[in-house]
């Protein structure tokens, strides 16, 4: 089981997006706010990362951004946002000093995995803090791509923007170990029963189940899990069945039985009252509104 994979696959619901440009000595552009997260590398020159609220992020030659959760910023080469227009509007300039590649990945905010949830604001990658090899070659490899009109282009973007999404939320994990999430997958125990539950969510699980698997009593496993992941297992294992259901419910022409099956609910009536508890809408309003 490979947590991170999953709770990507589970938010993904359009191919990524992105732009590379270069921008004069004085330029500042705006981002509105969006379903999905996005992301900035800044290749050459300087600039400030303003987000909605908080402190301007100075960024660097080298340095990345993640804005997660898809929140209003603006980019600019001054550490504010007078002037702001829309990143839309923004006019290449071929001798510019500065240049960035954008882009979005979108992401649906009500399947958004807890992991992805407890992302900060901004998650700033320095180029000297983000020096993996991977990381780098990425960045490379994306700046190249994103201009060349070469054959097989919009296959080799569409990966390179995953495996970029991947290791930024990879950086964080790794610089926040010790806290939440990050600390929840580093646990072996925790990490053991969160492999469990993904692997096979239909399986009629029970904490006491779950804890002889993992080897904890089940008040450990339970009080550890949740100071951990900020959800009980049996809840988690709820959301994770339901957060399933809609990636098959958007993906799949599965029958609403077969759905419920495949996610551990005994008849589709069970699994209906669950999804709309959890979504606000039936299954079957779910799927046409994914696809519409």
């Amino acid at each position: 089981m490979d947590l991170l994979s999953d709770a990507i696959t589970a938010v993904r619901i359009g191919q990524p997006t992105s732009n590379r440009l270069r921008a004069g000595a004085d330029w500042c552009y705006r981002f509105a706010p969006y379903e999905g997260a996005g992301f900035h590398v800044l290749l050459r020159g300087s600039g400030w990362l303003i987000p909605a609220a908080g402190e301007p992020v100075p960024l660097g030659a080298g340095d990345v951004v993640l804005v997660p959760h898809g929140s209003s910023h603006t980019l600019s080469s001054r550490p504010d946002a007078f002037g702001a227009v829309p990143f839309e509007a923004a006019v290449e300039e071929p001798d510019g000093r500065t240049e960035f590649l954008c882009g979005k990945y979108r992401l649906s905010h009500a399947r958004r995995h807890p992991v992805l949830a407890s992302l900060p604001e901004v998650v700033h990658v320095p180029a000297e803090v983000g020096g993996s090899s991977e990381l780098r070659a990425a960045i490379d490899l994306l700046g190249a791509e994103v201009t060349s009109h070469r054959p097989g282009s919009a296959t080799v973007l569409a990966g390179l923007l995953d495996l970029l999404l991947v290791y930024l939320i990879r950086a964080w994990l790794a610089s926040n170990a010790d806290t939440g999430w990050p600390q929840a997958l580093r646990d072996p125990a925790i990490a053991s029963a969160l492999a469990a539950l993904h692997a096979n969510p239909e399986a009629p699980w029970r904490i006491e189940d779950l804890a002889a698997q993992v080897g904890l009593s089940r008040a450990t496993l339970a009080r550890r899990f949740t100071a951990l992941t900020g959800h009980s297992p049996m809840a988690y294992l709820t959301w994770w069945r339901l957060t399933t259901a809609a990636g098959l419910l958007q993906d799949t022409d599965l029958p609403l039985p077969s759905i419920a099956s495949k996610v551990g609910y005994g008849s589709p009536f069970a699994f209906s009252h669950a999804f709309k508890r959890q979504f606000g809408v039936a299954p079957g309003n779910y799927r046409l509104g994914s696809r519409s």
